[in-house]
């Protein structure tokens, strides 16, 4: 791109993402309508933003650092107290609600989209997620009473981390399916997981003892912490991730949630986690909605509203009543957890990584 091409690339992206913020806290509406609009406004419309041609190869490492930050800035907001009463309702949420949701959702893109079965599946893993990135401001706005909000933030925080992971390992699974077997393959999924259990919890939470152990004997300065915090972000995240694809995601969310149970006071690390949050929320939001063309909703037509439908409609509602079935939550508050679970950056930025590295790969692995 032309420099000034680029200049002016790089400040719609502030602008249209700020601007989409700012109607959406007047008009009260979900800031991810607004973001997305204005993305397709910039993008393919006005052709103002050609994120691939700004970025490069650079677009989707810096999409998972960004990602890295908002989970972290997410999981600073949970608190072990409240798993006191929220806490089974949520393991049957991340297991039987992940499990119902990826099955449903693999079925109906094999018959609905008639996707392969292999791009199904994945498809399925991708979006188990909720996201932090828009439950947040959907909390924020609402404002449940009782166990819904809680169970709705830890949700959409801890399932991301969960849903990238089971689509790195489905996806690399496939490979030892099409070439050594299924029992090669359950074995290098068993593997995998493992390590990205172990590198990823690991690396969090060392990192989080560090930078507590350093923030309580006050040997970083103050005007230096949030910066210092940002760096043990990036650090976990790059580390974990170089030993184990994707457990990056892990190891942030775990050093969140660290972080915030822990006897540190992080008012300033909160706040400007919450602004720079905020900021690569717009951002991100803008750059991938920018990069879908129009021609990808005509090319899948009904199929594609029906797919939409059924996710609402059918697939979350199932999940929920199934993992709620035994909990102490009214009916009021199944259905309006039934109705909690937009889909965020994380869903878009894995999606969007698969998208490509699918297209290069045998035609197996494709629709």
């Amino acid at each position: 791109m032309e420099k000034h091409h680029l200049l002016i690339a790089l400040s719609s992206v502030i602008v249209f993402g700020t601007a989409a913020q700012w109607i959406s806290s007047k008009l009260r509406l979900p800031s991810i309508l607004l973001l997305l609009g204005f993305g397709f406004l910039a993008g393919p419309i006005l052709h103002l933003i050609h994120p691939d041609e700004m970025l490069g190869e650079l677009l989707f490492p810096c999409v998972s650092l960004c990602v890295a930050v908002i989970l972290f800035e997410g999981a600073l907001s949970l608190k072990i107290s409240e798993l006191q009463q929220i806490g089974r309702t949520l393991l049957y949420l991340l297991t039987i609600g992940v499990l119902i949701t990826w099955g449903l959702t693999t079925l109906i893109a094999y018959y609905v989209l008639q996707a392969s079965f292999v791009t199904s599946l994945l498809l399925g893993a991708i979006l188990v997620v909720t996201g932090p990135t828009v439950i947040g401001p959907l909390l924020r706005q609402i404002r449940p009473v009782g166990k819904v909000g809680p169970i709705a933030r830890w949700e959409g925080i801890v399932i991301d981390p969960v849903g990238a992971v089971l689509a790195v390992l489905v996806y690399e699974a496939n490979m030892p399916v099409l070439t050594e077997g299924l029992q090669a393959s359950g074995w290098h999924v068993a593997e995998a997981l493992l390590m990205t259990i172990i590198v990823g919890v690991g690396l969090g939470g060392i990192a989080a003892l560090i930078l507590a152990t350093l923030l309580k004997k006050h040997a970083i300065p103050d005007h230096l912490e949030n910066l210092v915090t940002l760096l043990f972000i990036i650090l976990s995240f790059t580390a974990s991730n170089v030993l184990q694809e994707e457990s990056g995601l892990v190891a942030v969310t775990v050093m969140g949630i660290a972080m915030a149970n822990s006897k540190v006071k992080l008012q300033h690390i909160v706040e400007f986690k919450e602004s720079l949050s905020l900021l690569l929320i717009s951002g991100l939001f803008i750059l991938l909605s920018a990069r879908v063309e129009f021609s990808a909703f005509t090319e899948l037509g009904w199929r594609g509203i029906a797919f939409v439908a059924l996710m609402i409609l059918v697939v979350r509602p199932v999940a929920v009543f199934a993992s709620t079935m035994f909990s102490d939550l009214k009916w009021q508050e199944q259905v309006l957890l039934s109705w909690l679970a937009p889909r965020g950056i994380v869903a878009a930025a894995v999606a969007s990584i698969f998208a490509i590295e699918m297209g290069d790969q045998s035609p197996e692995l494709v629709p």
